[in-house]
């Protein structure tokens, strides 16, 4: 009985539909790697935001996936090629970079931009529909410059604009989980002065010595490889767990091809 009463509901239109939905992942999680700073980026678009100034509404973000740092850019309309403008900036201050990954939008997809990356040798990888966590790196950058623009905006929404550097300046000089260093730190072999260290003269600022910040300086940056080193030894063995863990709770589900299959439509990006 119990499996004519399995069969039957299987079978049911309504007990599928009002179901609960089953949040029990069926894949495996493969954690991403990047080799080196600079090599592979994550890029994604935010928006529609609250209306800025100059009819800006949407954000343009990139994460470097070894270091974690991050870079964004305002744009008043998606279809008008803002992120090609965004790769090349970073292009420019970066150098070429080896891969891009990105969901497949069509401000991602386009002809322009392929030919763009094809020719710069620049491979592009796209995530499934509707399944952002293949990006994982780049959504979670992604509510963490948000959250941090409601903290400070309040119900100046429009104002958003403003506030973005001092966002992107706390997020990169921030310890992130994934390295224990700052995102700042991995890129420039350094750690930067902040505002506050200046108004409190503390003992880096009250007792700079240009000999001394000198030396100090190059011996960051001969111990630049290894600190990074670490820093990808301790994100590999940090995804190792994200990954053992979340692999715990994977039920798997298999199809074959003529299966019929219910799928719940969600919105796309714009």
């Amino acid at each position: 009985m119990l499996g004519d009463a399995h069969e039957v509901v299987k079978r049911c239109r309504a007990c599928q539909e009002h179901a609960n939905v089953n949040h029990q992942p069926a894949a495996l999680m493969r954690p991403l790697e990047s080799p080196c700073p600079f090599d592979q980026w994550g890029i994604d678009l935010v928006g529609p935001l609250p209306q800025a100034t100059g009819q800006r509404k949407f954000l343009i973000v990139a994460v470097d996936y070894f270091t974690k740092w991050v870079e964004a850019g305002v744009s008043q309309d998606i279809r008008k090629g803002g992120d090609q403008v965004h790769l090349r900036n970073i292009v420019c201050r970066f150098g070429i970079l080896r891969a891009i990954i990105s969901d497949n939008g069509t401000q991602f997809s386009g002809n322009k931009l392929k030919e763009w990356c094809k020719g710069l040798a620049i491979k592009q990888f796209f995530t499934s529909v509707s399944n952002p966590q293949a990006n994982g790196q780049t959504e979670v950058t992604n509510r963490t410059i948000l959250q941090h623009l409601k903290t400070r905006l309040g119900t100046a929404k429009g104002a958003w604009v403003d506030e973005l550097p001092s966002v992107l300046w706390a997020y990169r000089t921030t310890p992130r989980t994934t390295t224990g260093e700052t995102p700042f730190s991995l890129s420039y072999g350094t750690d930067a002065v902040a505002p506050a260290e200046v108004g409190e003269l503390n003992w880096r600022v009250k007792h700079y010595d240009l000999e001394a910040n000198e030396q100090g300086l190059r011996m960051n940056l001969d111990f630049v490889e290894e600190v990074r080193e670490r820093a990808s030894v301790r994100a590999a063995m940090y995804k190792a767990r994200m990954a053992k863990a979340y692999n715990s709770r994977v039920r798997p589900r298999n199809f074959q091809v003529g299966d019929l299959v219910m799928r719940k439509p969600k919105p796309l990006a714009p």
